[in-house]
């Protein structure tokens, strides 16, 4: 259930409400490229920038585009991290205005 290694993360979601409990999530640097799982990292850092109220309900988050530049990724790793967090219910797609906090 919970991912191995530092940045070990326990997240609670009950309809609208996301709690970050233990652990912190880095921010996606360069290094992080090499690690063939930085469609989860994307969505850990997003997941605690929800729970931190960075970004709120209702609130639309940053484009594909954005994500790749501000992150270093491909957009397919973005947006299999944001259609990641879509299937858990904390984003949803609004077609041809992005993702939004559910």
């Amino acid at each position: 259930m919970f991912a191995s290694g530092a940045t070990d993360l326990l997240i609670l979601v009950t309809s609208r409400l996301v709690t970050r409990i233990i652990g912190n999530v880095p921010p996606m640097t360069m290094a992080d490229s090499n690690d063939p799982r930085r469609y989860i990292r994307l969505a850990a850092t997003i997941r605690a920038q929800i729970a931190d109220g960075t970004y709120p309900a209702e609130a639309r988050l940053p484009s594909i585009s954005s994500l790749c530049e501000q992150h270093h990724l491909s957009r397919q790793t973005a947006g299999k991290a944001l259609r990641l967090l879509e299937n858990e219910g904390l984003v949803r797609r609004v077609p041809g205005l992005g993702y939004h906090v559910s």
